[in-house]
């Protein structure tokens, strides 16, 4: 294990300025770099570089609009951890999953942090999305994140309860209403097909949406024109639809 480092190290480590923030059992550093750029690194509450940190099977990162929900047309950066604990299917769900999730490398919470701004210094969200996200996320990595400043949104099935820290929660149920675990969320979002009947859902939410079915980038019209009927007929239900696939961004 490495020897604690004082300022003076940190500094000569990282070649520059360099300041700490603690949050729990993680010491996160900013360290400035010529030219503007900084880069975060996160550390034991000792101060000994981390030699076995959680890892994360992360399938990509990256910088785009937010497309659905109450939150979209903002910029966000994207986690997309890798694996699932559902198979959507058109006959099951009303659609087929059109995501690859599975394929991965596995990465540290500082790694995640570092790639992240290096893909946007300035944006100060992050969705944490899959797969299911849930399976993965942690104490640790919501720390890490927030204190690289960013507030963090999630994007999740429901089917497993959400740890404590987590800024904006999106649930989309995939299971039936009775193995929803994660059952308060700021919003609560179901994909309908044609025919496919308003939800009883269990999940208590501030906002309630429904979002059309898409045929992979192609919008389900008949999907479309039902659930502008259910929204109509039922509020304070209301439509969402999945807008990056019709801006043709990520």
């Amino acid at each position: 294990m490495e020897a604690p480092l004082g300022g003076a190290g940190w500094r000569r480590l990282l070649g520059g300025s360099c300041r700490r923030r603690q949050v729990g059992s993680l010491c996160v550093t900013k360290a400035g770099r010529a030219g503007g750029a900084s880069r975060w690194i996160v550390w034991s509450r000792l101060g000994y570089r981390r030699g076995v940190a959680a890892r994360y099977l992360v399938n990509e990162i990256f910088y785009s609009l937010q497309g659905e929900g109450v939150r979209a047309g903002t910029p966000n950066l994207f986690l997309r951890l890798a694996r699932c604990n559902q198979e959507c299917r058109v006959e099951s769900h009303g659609f087929d999953c059109d995501t690859e999730f599975e394929s991965g490398r596995w990465l540290t919470a500082p790694e995640i942090v570092a790639e992240a701004r290096e893909l946007s210094a300035g944006c100060g969200w992050l969705v944490l999305t899959g797969g299911e996200p849930a399976l993965q996320v942690d104490g640790e990595l919501i720390d890490a994140l927030h204190v690289a400043g960013l507030k963090l949104a999630i994007e999740t099935n429901g089917s497993v309860e959400l740890p404590a820290g987590i800024d904006w929660i999106t649930v989309s149920p995939k299971v039936a209403e009775h193995a929803i675990r994660q059952r308060t969320a700021h919003e609560v979002k179901y994909v309908r097909g044609y025919g496919q009947a308003l939800p009883r859902t269990v999940v208590a939410a501030e906002h309630y949406l429904l979002s059309p079915a898409f045929d992979g980038d192609e919008l389900d019209r008949r999907a479309l024109a039902w659930c502008i009927r259910l929204c109509r007929e039922n509020p304070p239900w209301r439509l969402s639809l999945q807008q990056h696939k019709l801006w043709g961004v990520r």
